[in-house]
């Protein structure tokens, strides 16, 4: 086949997958989705809130659901400068906001150290306005304490980490402030969408990159 018919095969491909992604064959996009909500409640007696941003809040919200001990996931943006931001406002780039995941966790069960040591294993450290293949500051990747002791425990994670690799950590250590639910279409997105879900981590290198990152640490 000639190689120019290959090329239009390839490009074809990927924008049905992308088409795919943002829900087109079921009826519903993204960027039609509704607008976030401004989340105020506390969690219940005995549970505590973690803020993370590692990029896609897709992938971040399934990594932390594998985990014993987390109650809950909620996928927002936070770290902005505009209220009740729209998804298609945060992808511009000019909301400030990053693409993040709230966890409610059940402290006697997982611990805050835990939730660190499990986000520096799904996350690129290394890159402060990008993650994977998607770029732009929505997707820095960020820590965002609630508490002065998960601020203490964040820097000194952070520190240990650095240890390990040559490369500077660049994630960002922040005070939580206003986080914002993502419209529904986002929440539990893979599970709703699991085979769009797969094509995207996979496509994104999500998984090999940090495969990479882990083989050339030194412990």
């Amino acid at each position: 086949m000639h190689p120019q018919r290959w090329v239009l095969i390839a490009a074809l491909a990927l924008a049905t997958g992308y088409l795919w992604l943002g829900g087109a064959f079921v009826g519903i996009t993204a960027i039609e989705a509704g607008q976030s909500t401004l989340v105020t409640q506390t969690p219940k007696p005995g549970m505590s809130v973690a803020t993370f941003a590692s990029g896609c809040f897709w992938c971040t919200e399934s990594d932390f659901d594998k985990l014993s001990g987390v109650i809950s996931t909620t996928s927002g943006y936070t770290g902005g400068n505009v209220p009740n931001p729209t998804y298609k406002e945060v992808s511009s780039g000019r909301t400030g906001h990053a693409e993040a995941v709230q966890v409610v966790y059940d402290p006697a069960i997982v611990s805050y150290d835990k939730l660190l040591e499990h986000y520096w294993h799904n996350v690129d450290p290394f890159v402060a306005h990008r993650q994977f293949c998607d770029v732009g500051t929505q997707y820095r990747p960020v820590i965002f304490f609630h508490t002065e002791e998960q601020r203490a425990a964040a820097e000194a994670s952070k520190a240990r980490i650095q240890k390990m690799f040559k490369q500077p950590i660049v994630v960002a250590i922040t005070a939580a402030g206003p986080f914002y639910r993502a419209e529904e279409y986002h929440q539990d997105y893979y599970k709703k969408n699991s085979a769009q879900y797969r094509f995207y981590r996979f496509g994104c290198g999500r998984d090999a990159r940090l495969e990479e990152i882990w083989a050339s640490a030194t412990h």
